[in-house]
């Protein structure tokens, strides 16, 4: 590791939604960070706490046993004064009396777009990590947390399906993915669904009564529907209604999974992810890199400049839509 002497303090913070795995990330940036003999300052509510100073220092002992946990030790929060101008100047004034050389940021899409901004006005070198559970952001395959929100997505739909075979009936199941359909995709597909709704497909209602009244109606008496929260066509209940209007010999039911997939121990995967995005953080960092997002790419840990991972969409897999009709035949 090529060391950038000019770093003697990292800050670390954590942005926007929680996702499972942000705390695998924490303690790698920290550890990373330390044994690389730099100090490391933990800064609360993300945003919030550059404004306000909340910053606390951090040891290896201070995230002991953090790798399981779910949320982020350091919290976070919205902070829509970051948005301004003196704020920010605030925050960069707070960073430089603390004696914070380099910011590790971890968090998704709004996130990087103020880590964007305040690297842009001022000299300080700054990486962000994704963490994200929409996995929206492009340059990484995976962002720490969805593989978490998938596995418990699945679980919870595989305890609907029961009831739903018990009774015959067709349930509407709302994940998030406000304007992202990677979770509702995904999960169609692992858990078995009839049909998935998503925002960057237009799925007209009259051909989601069509598949499920004519092609499945022969050989199925219920059914699970996957529907990503922002899915133009309606919210969940008001879809489920209107399909029952045309499908009124059927139970239909609705289930909001909402903020439980954002919580719970992080899998395998996104400790082995977020962990590996922490140590390349502080690597990118001490050999010179900034106004950056490090990401995995085809098994390899790459640097994507800010611009270019906001202006750009991650791959889609549109096929899935054809798969998740496919396989459920």
């Amino acid at each position: 590791m090529c060391e950038n002497n000019k770093i003697k303090t990292i800050g670390v913070l954590t942005s926007g939604g929680d996702s499972p795995g942000m705390n695998a990330a924490i303690r790698s940036v920290v550890r990373t960070a330390i044994f690389n003999k730099k100090e490391v300052i933990g800064i609360r509510r993300g945003y919030e706490g550059l404004v306000n100073r909340l910053f606390i220092p951090m040891q290896s002992y201070s995230v002991g046993k953090i790798i399981s946990l779910g949320g982020t030790m350091l919290k976070t929060a919205r902070c829509p004064e970051f948005k301004e101008k003196k704020y920010r100047k605030q925050a960069y004034n707070n960073l430089r009396n603390s004696g914070i050389d380099a910011l590790v940021i971890i968090g998704g899409d709004g996130s990087f777009r103020g880590a964007k901004c305040f690297s842009e006005e001022y000299d300080i070198p700054v990486i962000g990590i994704p963490g994200t559970i929409d996995n929206d952001i492009y340059g990484t395959d995976m962002t720490i947390g969805f593989d978490t929100a998938l596995n418990t997505a699945v679980e919870a739909i595989d305890k609907l399906r029961d009831t739903a075979d018990s009774h015959n009936r067709i349930f509407f199941v709302e994940v998030m993915g406000r304007d992202a359909g990677h979770i509702a995709l995904n999960t169609a597909v692992a858990s078995g669904a009839e049909a998935v709704l998503i925002p960057e497909i237009n799925t007209s209602l009259d051909s989601l009564y069509e598949y499920l009244m004519i092609e499945r109606r022969k050989n199925k008496t219920s059914g699970i529907v996957i529907v990503a929260e922002g899915e133009k066509q309606g919210n969940t209940f008001e879809i489920a209604a209107k399909m029952k209007e045309r499908l009124p010999q059927y139970e239909t039911r609705v289930a909001i999974l909402g903020h439980i997939q954002r919580g719970g121990s992080p899998s395998c995967y996104d400790r082995v992810l977020a962990s590996n995005l922490g140590y390349y953080a502080v690597k990118g960092l001490l050999e010179g890199q900034s106004k950056v997002m490090v990401g995995k790419v085809n098994s390899k840990y790459i640097y994507t400049p800010f611009e270019e991972a906001l202006s750009k969409h991650p791959s889609f897999h549109e096929e899935y839509i054809k798969l998740t009709k496919i396989l459920s035949i």
